[in-house]
């Protein structure tokens, strides 16, 4: 079958098809859809339709209509969240059992896959071709709830388009957590109406480095955009028909430099001069940060009051990560910030400044979530983690009854190098190829099974410093993307066990569809001569990564 990600349990000639004979799509196909499976519905005739030439009418409207050329949709109350059962007979055609609407959903991803990569187009390739699959049984369900994928939008903007043409990819290989990083210093992309300088300054920079911010090459143009509100509504409603949560990101209180450009009362003005910053041009870590001050909570209050009207999502990120304290230390409003609050140190004042907005987000029946530096200084009683700097911070967030979503870097930052080739475009960080990311175990051994149940799920990373197009984009994600969905959703043995000869072998198919959907994907042989930034300084590191 070639399925990815690998399903609990498939077989072919299942005992409720002797015989075994073939359920064939052609012109005549029905789709009946019952109640609650909309979404799939939907999905199906779009772009399922859309790629075979299927017309795809409706089955009866009193139940579906059994049959070789059938293809029925149900819920079925005694199926998990997300589980789905798909049955493909001689005698009923492809039917497909869902926990919920999303598991649904994901079935009908795995009857695409059966179908073969003509499924993944856009339009027919073989107009009035009827497609054979074999009779066969999928039962399937997810390992995490959390299965998600950060994008970084800041250091390079992707347009809308491209942002909802990854949502088709993530549903595609079942990832259903679509993490928005929107603001940082290098640009704010996301429209707040009552303060539009964050977009009509903020979004934009006049230069930008090229490669690593050791490189002497600069591309000496403007960069930026931003997407409106109706743009993120947009993203958001297409996200949801794909039972995908977008969780937005937006960075405090370091890696706030673009707003402090747009609103230069933001930053520590007794220490710069922050109306002389502009959006920064470079890459690493800047030590203009956000000021301590009344304002400045009430300014960022503001910008999530509207955060909150274009986001559903439970979650929301606030960052946390990276920042710099020394302005904090030579700040004289900083300093009587943290004598008003009988504070220790500024890893404390940081601790303050992130358990205000996990109150004001608590109140308003969402939760906050940040990477792993929030646990410095105590963190905030609800707050969840996401630990990006090695297991140690879930660990230690996961046994103090924080939620978790593990997203270490040294197995899942994708914007590392695949290979150690010296064609190896702008290679960044340690070496992780395709077997490494498969082998990524997101459940700590030393947690306990009480302890281990914080872990909501894994992530994969795609910070965009030295990717300056969505087709470097794809490069970097994938084919490491697909194992990294596999081991999200597959229950997968222990790292040392997992047959990854035979993820290769499924790969091999994998890799047509992958082509179908136009995905500039790194080859197993190496980059193709387009795909390599000769001359573009990297920084490369050696070895093994730490594994803390």
């Amino acid at each position: 079958m070639d399925l990815i990600p690998a399903p609990r349990a498939a077989a072919e000639n299942s005992p409720e098809s002797p015989g075994g004979g073939p359920v064939v799509l052609g012109p005549r196909t029905t789709l009946w859809a019952g109640p609650g499976t909309g979404t799939a519905e939907r999905w199906l005739r779009s772009h399922l339709g859309a790629a075979l030439g299927l017309p795809l009418p409706p089955g009866p409207e009193d139940g579906p209509e059994d049959g070789p050329a059938a293809v029925s949709l149900r819920l079925d109350a005694e199926l998990p969240p997300e589980a789905y059962r798909l049955a493909v007979t001689a005698a009923g055609g492809v039917g497909i059992r869902g926990g919920d609407a999303a598991g649904v959903f994901w079935g009908a991803q795995t009857l695409r896959q059966l179908i073969g990569p003509d499924a993944f187009r856009r339009a027919p390739v073989r107009p009035g071709a009827r497609y054979e699959i074999a009779a066969q049984v999928v039962e399937d369900a997810p390992r995490f709830g959390w299965r998600g994928l950060m994008l970084d939008v800041s250091r390079h903007f992707m347009p809308k388009d491209g942002v909802l043409r990854y949502l088709d990819l993530m549903a595609a290989h079942k990832l259903n957590v679509f993490h928005f990083h929107l603001t940082d210093d290098q640009g704010w992309r996301v429209e707040i109406k009552r303060h539009p300088k964050l977009t009509a300054t903020g979004a934009w920079r006049s230069r930008t480095k090229s490669g690593h911010r050791a490189s002497p090459l600069w591309e000496e143009k403007p960069h930026g955009g931003f997407y409106t509100q109706d743009d993120i509504r947009e993203i958001v409603a297409y996200a949801a028909e794909r039972h995908i949560t977008v969780v937005p990101e937006i960075d405090m209180p370091g890696h706030s430099q673009a707003a402090i450009a747009a609103y230069p009362e933001l930053g520590n003005t007794d220490v710069i001069d922050t109306a002389s910053l502009g959006v920064w041009d470079t890459w690493g870590i800047t030590e203009n940060v956000l000021a301590p001050t009344d304002n400045t909570l009430r300014f960022y209050e503001g910008v999530f009051e509207e955060i909150l009207e274009l986001f559903p999502s439970t979650f929301i990120h606030v960052g946390g990560d990276e920042c710099p304290k020394e302005q904090w230390r030579r700040s004289g409003t900083a300093k009587a910030r943290l004598n008003e609050l009988g504070l220790a140190d500024e890893d404390e004042l940081q601790a303050w400044f992130i358990a205000h907005f996990d109150r004001w987000l608590t109140a308003r029946g969402r939760r906050l979530i940040g990477w792993d530096e929030i646990l410095e200084g105590g963190l905030a009683p609800g707050a969840a983690v996401a630990s990006w700097r090695g297991y140690r911070g879930g660990v230690t967030a996961a046994r103090a009854g924080h939620d978790v979503v593990m997203c270490p870097e040294q197995h899942v930052y994708l914007d590392h190098r695949q290979d150690g080739g010296p064609d190896e475009p702008v290679p960044i960080g340690y070496v992780r190829t395709l077997r490494d990311v498969y082998r990524f175990e997101p459940v700590p051994a030393e947690l306990t099974p009480e302890e281990a149940r914080h872990v909501l799920g894994t992530q994969a990373n795609l910070w965009t410093e030295v990717m300056d197009s969505p087709a470097r984009v794809d490069y970097q994600a994938f084919p490491r993307l697909a194992a990294f969905a596999e081991v999200a959703w597959s229950a997968l043995p222990a790292p040392a066990e997992r047959d990854f000869a035979d993820f290769e072998r499924r790969m091999t198919t994998h890799y047509a569809r992958l082509d179908a959907l136009g995905v500039a994907y790194r080859p197993p042989t190496g980059p193709l001569p387009w795909q390599r930034r000769p001359g573009i300084l990297g920084r490369p590191r050696e070895g093994e990564p730490p594994q803390a």
